[in-house]
């Protein structure tokens, strides 16, 4: 039986960083390549093509060689030109996405792209508005959806383990170091609010779609951001004052009367099971999942812990808590996604995950700032599309 290669030009803007060369060209893209391809029947194959797109010159080179793409070019233009390019990935910083997804849509390319997909909800919106207008495929990575411990809670969710959610809480977040003594972990433009850094809206549009997902959709947020840490040195050793938050606490009140509460910051030493630890609460049990990890406690199984601080407690809090087991084989989040996507582009199978997704957690971290400057409670309308 001979099989039909459907092959996908990808212009991949903006992954000489960190996460765009390891998540989205290696582990996805390139994973892809090597294996043959995305199969999607006995008879039909998917096949990335992509070309490396940036601005520095050598960067690109030394990228192409480590992942043995061959074709890399500094010209956007160029790139949206040619006829064979067919997809726009943009993951470059969060203040350059808006005025590249809207070069790529003019070209007529599909368009995946990282989020923050813009730095006001404004933008996002209109790029949504744009894509739909022009009747192409689009979407925005939300890969903690793909995350095993998320998976995990999605399937205790479906399975009405929980019964009636009352409240999720979280913790995210890691000690950053300032880059004085011992090198930072994040490139420096993340603490620097001109060039859309901060964590509000890093992170916000990542627990928007968590949330909204995974328990119910986001009605209004309480934010008190903080800058812990202003003072910071750079990729050239070189000190600046960070003008972004470093540090977020968030509340959320949620369909159904679930309140959230999560907790993200750059400056937490971690003493939990995992960087990112969320836990759902329900009349019937409670699930605690990392990243890759799920444990939950039934009803019948809760302890009944009497308050009494003069004595050590007869109860092992830890001990009564089971894991959830692995059911499944799990991809890389980022590659599950892009799977996704490319069957998305090319049978038109469903992906609810676009650039409306997008905006929506834009939106949050928007009306998250406000509600810091403000002290106040803010609701989020529905975005008019």
């Amino acid at each position: 039986m001979s099989i039909h290669t459907h092959r996908v030009g990808i212009i991949m803007n903006g992954v000489t960083g960190r996460m765009g060369t390891n998540q989205h060209l290696m582990r996805s893209i390139v994973a892809l390549i090597r294996q043959g391809g995305l199969k999607i029947s006995d008879a039909e194959v998917i096949l990335p093509d992509p070309v490396l797109v940036g601005r520095n010159p050598a960067k690109l080179e030394r990228l192409a060689a480590a992942s043995g793409v061959a074709k890399w070019t500094t010209n956007l233009d160029q790139a949206l030109a040619d006829p064979q390019n067919h997809v726009y990935f943009d993951a470059q910083t969060t203040d350059r996405r808006v005025e590249a997804v809207k070069k790529a849509l003019a070209a007529g390319k599909h368009v995946y792209c990282e989020k923050p997909t813009a730095t006001n909800t404004a933008d996002a919106v209109e790029l949504y508005r744009l894509a739909r207008a022009t009747g192409l495929k689009n979407g925005v990575v939300q890969d903690k959806l793909w995350l095993p411990g998320l998976l995990k809670l999605k399937l205790l969710r479906d399975s009405g383990f929980f019964g009636r959610i009352l409240s999720v809480r979280g913790e995210f977040g890691y000690w950053v170091f300032e880059g004085e003594t011992v090198p930072s972990q994040r490139p420096s433009w993340n603490y620097r609010q001109e060039e859309g850094g901060g964590i509000i809206l890093d992170m916000l549009s990542h627990f928007r779609y968590v949330l909204d997902n995974l328990v119910g959709d986001v009605q209004a947020v309480c934010c008190r951001g903080a800058t812990h840490i202003a003072r910071r040195w750079d990729e050239n050793n070189r000190p600046y004052e960070g003008t972004a938050e470093d540090a977020a606490y968030c509340m959320f009140d949620i369909t159904g009367g679930i309140v959230a509460q999560i907790n993200a910051s750059w400056c937490v030493r971690v003493r939990r099971d995992d960087l990112l630890v969320l836990q759902i609460d329900g009349m019937k049990g409670t699930a605690v999942a990392g990243l890759r990890h799920c444990w939950i406690q039934p009803y019948a199984a809760t302890p009944r812990p009497v308050w009494n601080p003069d004595v050590e407690s007869p109860i092992v809090y830890s001990d009564g808590w089971q894991q959830v087991p692995a059911l499944q084989t799990f991809e890389n989040a980022f590659k599950a996604q892009w799977e996704l996507f490319l069957r998305h582009v090319v049978k038109d199978e469903p992906f609810p995950w676009t650039l409306l997704e997008g905006a929506k957690g834009v939106q949050l971290a928007e009306t998250a700032h406000q509600s810091w400057q403000q002290r106040r409670w803010i609701d989020l309308p529905s975005l008019e599309t």
